[in-house]
């Protein structure tokens, strides 16, 4: 995740833009090796993460229809507010901001999403995941963040409940910066997601699969 200049008021939203890969795969399929994958030296121990997801919509889930998603998640190292922005390309832009004392919507985040609603904002989702992350690392730093999700989902709007289990790969700050280059890498990574039973996911964003779209 390549983070963006930003301004240091508390107000302001840390700038991301994400580069990633997601797959499907079973409950029991075992993890990938990384052996082939060009410039990756080392490999992190898994650090687990339990993630815990509310998103929010209006009643006509506008910003669903944007493409955007707005939510409060507690856990791991980016707890907090996070607009998802449209896809830009191989990637999106991600606003996160600090969680706050309170659960009401900061006025900062408010202001953001503005762009797309000012309507009411109602529950639309919960979505909790028990996350395994992995650094790949290189001769610069890490190259990219792999992560194996157990998700379990729950459409706020029926009660219904959905689990699966997915893996992203996400680009980092010593990735390739050349459209080439992560092409190469992302080649390398698909084939050895391949090899053990990995498949392209069917959906790029896990609120739509909590909401069964």
């Amino acid at each position: 995740m390549a983070a963006l200049p930003g301004n240091d008021a508390s107000d302001e939203p840390i700038r991301t833009f994400e580069i990633e890969r997601k797959y499907d795969v079973d409950v029991s399929t075992p993890l990938p090796s990384w052996e082939t994958i060009p410039g990756v030296l080392t490999v992190s121990e898994g650090e687990l993460r339990e993630l815990d997801a509310r998103y929010l919509d209006t009643a006509d889930v506008a910003l669903s229809r944007a493409g955007v998603a707005l939510r409060r998640r507690t856990g791991g190292p980016d707890a907090g507010w996070h607009i998802k922005g449209p896809r830009e390309g191989d990637g999106r832009i991600e606003l996160g901001w600090p969680l706050g004392e309170e659960g009401d919507l900061p006025d900062a985040v408010a202001e953001a999403i503005a762009r797309w609603t000012t309507e009411p904002l109602t529950p639309l989702a919960r979505i909790e995941n028990s996350r395994t992350a992995y650094f790949l690392a290189g001769a610069s730093g890490v190259i990219a963040e792999f992560v194996d999700d157990r998700v379990r989902a729950t459409d706020l709007r029926t009660g219904i409940q959905r689990e699966w289990r997915e893996w992203e790969m996400e680009l980092g700050p010593a990735a390739a910066t050349d459209e080439g280059g992560r092409e190469t890498f992302f080649a390398a990574v698909d084939e050895a997601i391949a090899a053990v039973g990995g498949r392209d996911a069917r959906s790029d964003s896990k609120l739509a699969r909590a909401l069964g779209v």
